[in-house]
């Protein structure tokens, strides 16, 4: 029997345990199971949680989409931080209700 790789590639989704803190005061935590995506350039964490921890958005960014949509959110910066693995301030992208948590390239490069 053999096994289509491209198929699995496609529904492959590798998630991790992050922390993410408050870059001025790290003891403002939230730990969140996301998503790695290392074909997205930034993470992308929900506003509410975001604002649990007294992150605030920086300015609004445009961003395009895998689909080329192009939309608009806040920007911003937050501390990641794996356990194990490393920890490292980068850019995070508020997201909207429907949007999907995950950490981007730059958080990974990052740590």
């Amino acid at each position: 029997m053999g096994y289509n790789i491209f198929k699995m590639k496609e529904n492959l989704q590798l998630k991790t345990r992050v922390k993410i803190a408050n870059p001025t005061d790290i003891s403002k935590y939230e730990e969140v199971d996301v998503i790695i995506d290392t074909g997205a350039t930034f993470s992308v964490i929900k506003r509410e949680r975001l604002k649990r921890l007294g992150i605030s958005p920086i300015r609004k960014k445009k961003l395009k989409l895998a689909n080329g949509d192009i939309i608009e959110r806040d920007w911003g910066g937050a501390c990641f931080i794996i356990e194990g693995k490393g920890e490292g301030v980068s850019d995070v992208i508020f997201a909207e209700e429907n949007d999907t948590e995950l950490l981007g390239l730059l958080s990974l490069e990052g740590m």
